[in-house]
């Protein structure tokens, strides 16, 4: 299971359009939310999660994490014992981690940007530890893929199912959706 993390904050277009295009690659996606029972989003959407924080009972269930940005959703984030479970479990079974605009610097603040190239939203950089820092929208290293913000969610997006199942799929779906 994809395990997509939503805190009060988070900003839609990063969660939903990475739930959406996932979900079109047949990948088994769950959104999860964290201390709320429908997590309210950056501009007031109210999104309704399939699981509760809580209710992740195995985190062998996990298969990859993704965390939108937003705030205060990254600071929420950041906050959750889950979350920071779900973030070492994946790390130390070199899991597929996605992280996109503020949320990159929960990964920074853990130590899993060491040595790793990667981008944030603009002045984010700093909490990037460790991290080699490239302007790129979109960076894929190792197992963390992490992107620049809202406006390249559906490329992030795209790129996750590129790691996640395969480059001729990635193509099929930008295809289908009309993405240049």
């Amino acid at each position: 299971m994809i395990a997509v993390f939503l805190a009060d904050g988070f900003e839609e277009i990063e969660a939903l359009a990475v739930v959406d295009i996932l979900r079109r690659a047949n990948l088994d996606v769950k959104t999860i939310t964290v201390d709320t029972v429908m997590p309210v989003g950056a501009h007031e959407i109210n999104v309704l999660c399939e699981l509760l924080d809580e209710e992740l009972e195995d985190l062998s269930d996990i298969t990859a994490v993704v965390l939108p940005g937003g705030m205060p959703g990254t600071l929420n984030l950041e906050q959750s014992d889950i979350v920071q479970d779900a973030l070492r479990y994946a790390m130390e079974h070199n899991l597929p981690i996605g992280a996109i605009c503020a949320a990159p610097s929960i990964l920074g603040h853990a130590g899993y940007l060491q040595g790793k190239k990667a981008t944030c939203y603009p002045g984010f950089e700093s909490e990037l530890t460790g991290a080699i820092l490239v302007e790129d929208s979109i960076v894929t290293d190792g197992n963390i893929t992490t992107g620049c913000g809202p406006g390249v969610a559906i490329d992030f997006a795209l790129e996750l199912v590129r790691v996640l199942a395969s480059a001729e799929k990635a193509e099929e779906i930008r295809r289908g959706m009309q993405c240049r």
